[in-house]
Order: structure tokens, then sequence, then C-alpha cells
């Protein structure tokens, strides 16, 4: 479903983010991944969303090449933003409509479907947003805002989910319902965290960056988590010492916080 090639990729304004990398997602795939601050996470979600494109190399969609000018064929982008979502770490950047059901319902109505009023009661019940639908996104907490943004992404339907740091502001339950849909679903998934006790709930497969923009890890999360190793190399999780009466001796931890 998903093929990237050799692709590098630099901000004007910094040095090179990602380097290199190949790697491809075959669809109903559920995929964590892991990096440092700087490692280029949120990068790479925006460019398997097609808001940026390749320096070098290149990204295939279901066989299409993901460039600027297929970025600029309307009938192909108005599918392509249906299929590929993406749940921003900080929703304020995804919410612009006066109210939370108009802000869900804004997807469907864009593509002209029927019935939206349906399906926004449908994914208001499922996020329990029903009592806020007629508040101003602006006025919500970080948890309702995150819900939001949530339900106006998986309202499309679409057949690949990326998510910047999902659980970073969602309550436990609301957490749990998360990690449940995303069990069940059958579009294929690629979702970024800090939270390594989470990462297993949220996949099978592990991608690491390390900090050189270069994939450092390709697999089976189970030895990802277990490669103390290579959390250190990445910089998700650090040595410190630990004094015990007399006695001092050093621990490896991995790194539990979520990015802010």
């Amino acid at each position: 479903m998903i093929e990237l090639q050799g692709v590098d990729f630099g901000w004007p304004d910094s040095r090179e983010t990602l380097k290199d990398i190949s790697l491809s997602l075959a669809p109903g795939e559920k995929t964590i991944l892991l990096g440092a601050n700087g490692s280029g996470k949120s990068t790479l979600l925006k460019l398997l969303n097609g808001l940026v494109t390749p320096g070098r190399g290149s990204y295939r969609y279901e066989g299409r090449a993901i460039d600027k000018a297929s970025m600029a064929d309307r009938q192909w982008l108005r599918r392509f933003r249906q299929e590929v979502v993406l749940l921003f770490q900080h929703p304020e950047a995804m919410l612009f409509n006066p109210t939370v059901r108009d802000e869900i319902a804004y997807g469907p109505q864009r593509l002209g479907w029927t019935n939206t009023d349906e399906r926004v009661a449908y994914w208001a019940d499922q996020l329990g947003l029903r009592p806020i639908l007629d508040k101003a996104p602006f006025t919500l907490s970080g948890g309702q805002k995150q819900k939001v943004a949530l339900a106006s992404i998986l309202i499309l339907e679409p057949k690949v989910v990326l998510m910047d740091e999902p659980s970073a502001s969602l309550d436990p339950r609301s957490v749990g319902w998360l990690v449940d849909f995303l069990l069940d679903t059958e579009a294929t998934v690629v979702v970024s965290t800090h939270n390594l006790s989470m990462a297993a709930e949220f996949g099978t497969r592990c991608l690491v960056l390390g900090e050189n923009g270069r994939l450092a890890y390709d697999g089976p999360v189970g030895p990802a988590m277990r490669d103390m190793q290579l959390l250190e190399r990445c910089n998700l999780a650090h040595r410190h010492r630990h004094r015990h009466g007399a006695g001092e001796h050093t621990h490896l931890h991995g790194h539990e916080w979520e990015s802010s």
C-alpha cells in the first residue's frame, strides 16, 4: 500500500531531517514509530500524508507516486485526502469550524456524502462528544480537542490512519477505546509515541528513527522494547546512578514521557 525508497527530506531552515528512508507498509498493518525529539517522526508522518514531498527518493501510495505533480491533481488529491488521514500532535492545528458538530461533519460534507448527521452522531457517541456538539472547539479542554480531531478524521473511513502522539491528551478510558479501535480497524495504521509502555498496545511492527534521521530498526515491537542498547543509542533510554546506603550502581531506564 505504501512504499518509500531512499527518501531524504529537510526543512528549509534546518539540517536534513530524514535520510535514506526505505520501507513498505502492507494493507492493514499496524506500525509503531519511535524516536527522540527531533528525530523526524512528525516529519515522516507529514510526508506519508502528502503534506510534504521527498527531496530525494520516492513515495508511492497504491502504486502512484506522491509528489508535487500528483498533489496538484485535484481529483486525485480529493481521493488521497479521504483515504490517508493524519491526527496531528497538537489538535488545535486541525480545528477551525465554529462548532464541534461542524468540525466532525466538515470532511463528509466536502466529499458530498449523504447521511452526514447520522455519521456525526455515530462518531460523537463513540468518543463521548454528544454533550459538546454545539460548543466552539477553541473552548474545549486539550483532551476534548484531541477527541474532536480524532472524530473528524475517522468519520472519513480512511484506508490509512497516521497518528502523532495520540494518547498525549486523552484520559485512560479514551486511550483504551483507541487501542481497541486500532486493533479492530482494517485500516493501515502508523502511530508515533514516546510512551514505551504503550508502544506494544498500538501495533506489532516497530520503526525506530535514530537522531541522525535514519531508520535504526524495523521489525517486531517486542525485540525493540527489550533492546536497551538500541533505545539508549536512539535517546529513548538513559543511564543514571542510584545510591543505596554506601553503595552505588547504574541503571538503564526507558523514557516514559509524552512529547510536549
